[in-house]
């Protein structure tokens, strides 16, 4: 069986980690370098950073700081933010990411996804959707959540599978930086609807939810930020947790 991923999230705002509720009020959680480092050491399965106002602020991803946090690491490592092309693709593979996630270029230019897919492989491709429910329909929005679009949620990662999309980063933007737990019946219905892995985002705030994300949720890795910046949970203790409660991680 393969094992259940623990992936820390580095949102990254002008060189800082940072953390907000529900997309909005972003305080600072250290320098990313070192939490990289951190959570390579504490056990992490892999890291993603996003620069997330790249897109919104119209400029690429740090490359030279992709490059430092790289240097630091043995775990696999995907990074997004700003990237609208192949060349940024190749650009930031070449600084040491493992993987590039994509989110607004992929609904903008659904083809950048099958491009990317076919140059450097479908597993290095991780398209982000960022969805809100809103009266029981959960659409997709862009630009770190900032602009409404009309895409479903459902409609939307079946068509990424087929574009040939190697994962789904599927964050909730009615549960992220709550605490109050994962989106865990969404989680499930687009988990059955396709066959590559899904990663569940927003809400973790206690070990439970990372449970009910794996069972419930039927998500392949889980993802998390403020609880492991400000070390409300550790990744160790974490992982031991979930081991009891039988699911199968890397300890």
């Amino acid at each position: 069986m393969l094992t259940k991923r623990i992936i820390p999230c580095l949102d990254i705002k002008d060189g800082r980690t940072v953390k907000g509720v529900n997309f909005l009020d972003l305080r600072d959680a250290g320098d990313p370098v070192e939490l990289g480092k951190r959570y390579a050491d504490e056990g992490a399965d892999e890291l993603v950073f996003l620069d997330i106002t790249a897109t919104h602020e119209k400029r690429k991803t740090l490359i030279e700081l992709v490059n430092r946090i790289a240097l630091n690491l043995n775990i696999p490592f995907t990074v997004g933010g700003g990237i609208s092309s192949v060349e940024d693709v190749s650009a930031l593979l070449n600084a040491g990411a493992d993987k590039i996630s994509i989110n607004s270029a992929a609904v903008k230019h659904p083809e950048l996804v099958s491009e990317i897919a076919s140059r450097f492989g479908s597993q290095c491709v991780v398209v982000a959707v960022d969805a809100k429910n809103i009266n029981g329909a959960w659409k997709v929005f862009l630009n770190g959540g900032r602009i409404e679009t009309e895409l479903l949620l459902e409609d939307w990662v079946k068509q990424l599978e087929k574009l040939g999309a190697g994962e789904i980063l599927f964050t909730s933007m009615n549960h992220d930086g709550t605490k109050n737990g994962f989106a865990c019946e969404e989680l499930a219905r687009i988990s059955d609807m396709i066959s590559i892995p899904v990663i569940a985002s927003g809400g973790a705030g206690k070990p439970e939810h990372f449970v009910e994300a794996f069972t419930k949720g039927k998500a392949d890795a889980a993802l998390a930020a403020s609880v492991f910046h400000f070390k409300e949970i550790e990744i160790k203790d974490l992982k031991n947790y979930l081991a009891q409660q039988q699911i199968p991680v890397r300890l």
